[in-house]
């Protein structure tokens, strides 16, 4: 049974205290030096052996304490019941913190086995660039064996991963603090990665790579399929044409009905014609066959090319053609890739820019300082006709996708144009958009990086995905 720390010093320098009491009655008035000695003295013996056992009754509670952490706290029977409310709220805290530990070891274990499970190498580094962990996937994939690999935590990334490309992603994410995307075609012979870093609240950072192999070799057969496709359509379409329109011309025997099936051939032969075409220009821009020559080029200049170049069509249509605001800054870019962008936007306006009272098109090309980066220069294709609805302007640079599919057959499109406008935007480090309300018209807008910008044009071989 415990008891107070109080009646039990109280109990045992009661005799003591007597005996001071009454030897400093005895002494009277007089030897009062001797009876303050007689006092401090007993004060500081009481003081010294009250110390003594306070720190002796509170030694297991702090050896039971220091358990914490380790499981429950371990029953303990104080000398003194003054301290029973402190080891009481211990007990308690105790159950608390292994709950919370045995929670929080568990989540661990499962977060582990979830990236154990994935089939992204995933690695986690420190601030300072050293390995903190690292999936089954990763070890593998440095080492081939998941269970005796190199893959050492604690060791600098460097001195496991050799490839320039991952480390720049990982190093990218430390120092600036930002989500770093990147490609590596070194890291293993033969493979292709997708790189993925991303900062982490206490400084460090984790990337994942995925691996893309496959997909790129899948990407590659299509678009090889599809050019060699286009390819062996091109001399049976052109004998097809060429043979209805000598009939047309110089078959003076033809019947209404005949001559009527024969344009409707000739009108279809021209439409795969010109799909084929557009399916070797894709192949050709994706596969970097077709080069990109930028070169120092006036951003007003490109627009007149574009105009003048479109000036049949608008003839043939009764559209309207205009030049809106254009500025004399020099962009780096490809002229012919440029104009052709030019081109087809203008073409698209022209063909879907009517109004709903049946007026011809009316379209403004314009070329200004972009307020938002003013490094580039935003070009602008303008329309005045119905408009296209939100959910179409997420998906319109997608191949083959059409808005108004019969109207986009009487027109002739073959749904390539604004693909490849998108692509070769891309490629010269640029970005392309389209803005529209209903009833108001469709803006196309796209940006070229002015001269003098450090700037190198980029391919995206995951084009084929989009």
């Amino acid at each position: 049974m415990t008891r107070s720390l109080f009646l039990s010093l109280f109990y045992r320098f009661l005799p003591a205290t007597l005996l001071v009491g009454i030897v400093c009655a005895c002494l009277g008035n007089r030897y009062w030096l001797v009876k303050a000695a007689l006092i401090v003295g007993l004060a500081i013996v009481v003081a010294a052996v009250a110390a003594h056992n306070f720190r002796r009754a509170l030694q297991p509670v702090a050896a039971s304490a220091a358990q914490v952490t380790g499981g429950p706290f371990p029953a303990v029977t104080v000398q003194y019941s003054d301290l029973d409310h402190i080891t009481h709220l211990l007990a308690e805290a105790s159950v608390d913190v292994a709950r919370i530990l045995r929670r929080a070891d568990e989540s661990r274990h499962e977060l582990e086995a979830l990236l154990d499970s994935m089939q992204d190498a995933v690695v986690a580094v420190d601030a300072s660039g050293r390995i903190q962990w690292t999936n089954e996937k990763m070890r593998r994939l440095m080492t081939g064996d998941a269970v005796n690999g190199s893959v050492r935590v604690g060791h600098a990334l460097v001195q496991t991963v050799r490839d320039p490309d991952v480390l720049d992603c990982v190093r990218d994410a430390l120092e600036n603090r930002s989500v770093c995307e990147g490609r590596s075609l070194s890291l293993l012979p033969g493979s292709i990665f997708e790189v993925s870093a991303s900062p982490m609240p206490d400084g460090g950072a984790v990337a994942v790579l995925h691996d893309i192999t496959r997909i790129e070799e899948i990407e590659r057969t299509q678009r090889e399929f599809v050019a060699n496709v286009s390819h062996e359509l091109r001399t049976p379409l052109t004998s097809i044409s060429g043979y209805v329109e000598t009939l047309l011309d110089h078959e003076e025997s033809l019947g209404p009905q005949a001559r009527e099936f024969l344009r409707t051939i000739l009108k279809n032969t021209g439409r795969m014609s010109r799909l084929t075409e557009d399916l070797l220009a894709l192949a050709k821009v994706e596969s970097n066959e077709k080069k990109m020559h930028p070169v120092p080029a006036r951003a007003d200049v490109l627009v007149n090319d574009a105009v003048t170049a479109m000036s049949g069509l608008i003839r043939d249509s009764d559209a309207v053609l205009e030049m809106g605001t254009v500025t004399s800054c020099e962009v780096l870019a490809d002229i012919d890739a440029i104009v052709q962008v030019l081109s087809n936007l203008i073409e698209n306006a022209v063909k879907y820019g009517h109004s709903r009272d049946g007026l011809p098109s009316r379209v403004v090309v314009s070329a200004e300082q972009s307020q938002e980066h003013p490094q580039f220069v935003l070009f602008k294709v303008r329309d005045f006709g119905a408009g296209i609805a939100s959910e179409h302007l997420s998906r319109i640079f997608e191949r083959f996708y059409r808005i108004d599919k019969a109207r986009s057959r009487e027109s002739g499109g073959t749904g390539l144009g604004l693909a490849i406008a998108q692509y070769v935007v891309h490629a010269h480090g640029g970005t392309i958009w389209a803005e529209s309300e209903l009833n108001q018209g469709s803006t196309f807008c796209f940006t070229l990086p002015e001269r003098g910008i450090d700037h190198q044009l980029q391919f995206f071989p995951g084009f084929m995905a989009l």
